[in-house]
């Protein structure tokens, strides 16, 4: 974890907002001395932090390498809770067993647990998540609502909104949603969002929001049996994107986003979800653990359940299933 005086240097930084800050005016903000502030600058520039001096102006950060560190990742953020507690590893077997854990131990709500690689991600039904290192975003995310179990699984879609508007607006890529946890860029799955739960029988313990993106691979970088199915920003926008930014982003709209929905409940977000949703509308086949049902998407309830209308006009509702969009 980050010593509070690291973590008020860089909250500093954000508030100059690219203005330079004097070694005295730094001093007096950590309340330290002026060498310690030096000693300070050194190790973030140890830590990838370009960092301009200018005598009789004082220090401002230029940029960093691309990492995902708690100090990239706090420079710049500006939310209320969300990853103020920041658990940063360099490689991981899942940032999801890492989050069960520290939510277990009692961590804050808004912990996040973030890797520049995991050897063992894993998506739904227990299936691998491809997770190489420095090139995407793997990202667990603990909550504590003071809700029921059954309302769990809308967090799933809360989580997907805000990552599709962060990549929206960071890249002007066009993403869509799959039903329930798939965020897809010209039919290729970008984006997995995976959703767990601790709880008693009537009550939410915590709920812990996994978050896989593939941010700036090329196609040779995935294996050959993914090259048609996935892609990455980077493909899909022609650029490299700076994780830590695209991290920052979607924080702050699930927070907001969480906020609207425990006070008004998941409705006003059903539209939005909606709306970015790429079934809706479509002929597809849902297929379950009690077998398939095939008809068209016809939309979600205020549960965040699948209606799909079958030939018959019978509606069904479906709380899990993997989905096929028909051609």
């Amino acid at each position: 974890m980050q010593s509070p005086t690291r973590k008020r240097l860089l909250e500093a930084f954000t508030e100059a907002n690219g203005e330079f800050l004097s070694g005295q005016a730094l001093a007096d903000i950590l309340g330290c001395s002026r060498t310690a502030i030096w000693k300070h600058i050194e190790e973030l520039r140890k830590e990838g932090f370009e960092l301009e001096a200018v005598r009789k102006k004082g220090y401002r950060i230029v940029s960093t390498e691309d990492r995902v560190s708690e100090n990239e990742i706090r420079l710049g953020l500006n939310t209320k809770f969300l990853g103020h507690s920041i658990h940063y590893l360099d490689s991981t077997d899942s940032t999801q067993k890492v989050a069960h854990k520290l939510s277990q131990e009692g961590c804050p709500e808004g912990t996040i647990v973030i890797a520049e690689e995991q050897k063992n991600g894993r998506g739904r039904l227990t299936r691998h998540w491809y997770s190489p290192k420095y090139t995407g975003v793997w990202m667990s995310i603990v909550l504590r609502p003071n809700l029921s179990p059954q309302k769990a699984p809308q967090f799933t879609l809360i989580a997907a909104i805000a990552v599709v508007q962060a990549i929206e607006e960071l890249t002007n890529v066009l993403p869509e949603i799959k039903w329930p946890n798939d965020i897809l860029i010209n039919g290729k799955k970008v984006t997995g969002i995976l959703t767990e739960l601790q709880a008693d029988v009537d009550k939410i313990d915590s709920i812990i929001i996994g978050i896989g993106i593939n941010v700036n691979q090329q196609l040779s970088d995935f294996p050959d049996e993914l090259q048609s199915i996935a892609t990455s920003l980077a493909i899909e926008s022609g650029r490299k994107i700076t994780r830590a930014k695209l991290i920052q982003c979607i924080l702050m709209k699930i927070e907001k986003y969480y906020h609207v929905y425990l006070e008004k409940g998941f409705a006003p977000l059903k539209i939005l979800w909606e709306s970015y949703a790429i079934s809706i509308g479509k002929e597809i086949i849902a297929r379950t653990v009690t077998g398939e049902i095939a008809g068209r998407a016809i939309g979600i309830t205020n549960e965040g359940i699948l209606k799909i209308e079958d030939d018959a006009g019978i509606i069904h509702e479906i709380y899990s299933a993997d989905i096929e969009i028909k051609k």
